[in-house]
């Protein structure tokens, strides 16, 4: 294969937003655990923006080649929580939370740069233009992430929030075979039989997010 300066820039976009995206994404759940009682995280190491205390090498590399990807895992102690099921539904549902937040901030950039420095007839300078794709690839990894980790299958943040509102005997019960059920989202992952939903409802962010900030852009440019 051969690398030009063009693809070359696009790697290093994408290794860039993937661990951005990776990053706050767990810092996300280790500060929303600390501000409701746990300082697992603080212990460990993981309150923090460091991406080598969060990074999941075989996770980023999925992320960085479709889109959807992982990283380690912040540990929570719910029994420090007021209320450990609700503690461990609101850790969990920041972590995408915080991915959609920092995909609207990006876009809100991309679109702020390209209103301020499109030319006359149309085009944009080339440092502009880099700075617009290089927020793009951001937009996309989050949203990526952000939808991914949504799924409420365990252990991805999605399962946290729904099992929270189930009988204790169907939480533990499903919790007996997290491990099993990951193997096989992987699998559905790797036959690509999740790649048209899951493009599906990343493309429904992306075009909600994308109107909003134009929303956000034409109040103040």
């Amino acid at each position: 294969m051969i690398f030009n300066i063009s693809s070359i820039q696009e790697l290093i976009f994408r290794v860039v937003a993937v661990i951005l995206a990776l990053t706050v994404h767990e810092y996300a759940h280790g500060l929303a655990a600390y501000l409701m009682g746990d300082d697992t995280a603080k212990r460990q190491g993981r309150l923090t923006l460091n991406p080598l205390k969060h990074l999941d090498i075989f996770g980023g590399i999925m992320l960085l080649i479709a889109g959807f990807g992982w990283a380690k895992p912040v540990a929570v102690n719910p029994m420090r929580f007021k209320h450990p099921r609700a503690g461990m539904a609101v850790t969990a549902i920041c972590g995408p939370l915080s991915n959609f937040i920092l995909a609207f901030v990006c876009f809100v950039i991309a679109l702020a740069v390209q209103v301020k420095f499109k030319l006359p007839n149309g085009s944009i300078p080339d440092t502009a233009s880099a700075v617009i794709t290089f927020f793009s690839v951001c937009i996309s990894m989050n949203i990526g992430l952000g939808v991914f980790n949504l799924i409420p299958v365990p252990p991805l943040d999605g399962s946290r929030v729904v099992t929270a509102f189930l009988p204790e005997r169907i939480y533990f019960g499903i919790m007996r075979y997290e491990r099993y059920i990951m193997i096989g989202l992987m699998a559905l992952l790797f036959l690509n039989v999740l790649n048209a939903p899951l493009s599906f409802l990343v493309n429904r962010v992306w075009y909600f997010m994308a109107d909003l900030a134009w929303m956000v852009i034409s109040l103040f440019m």
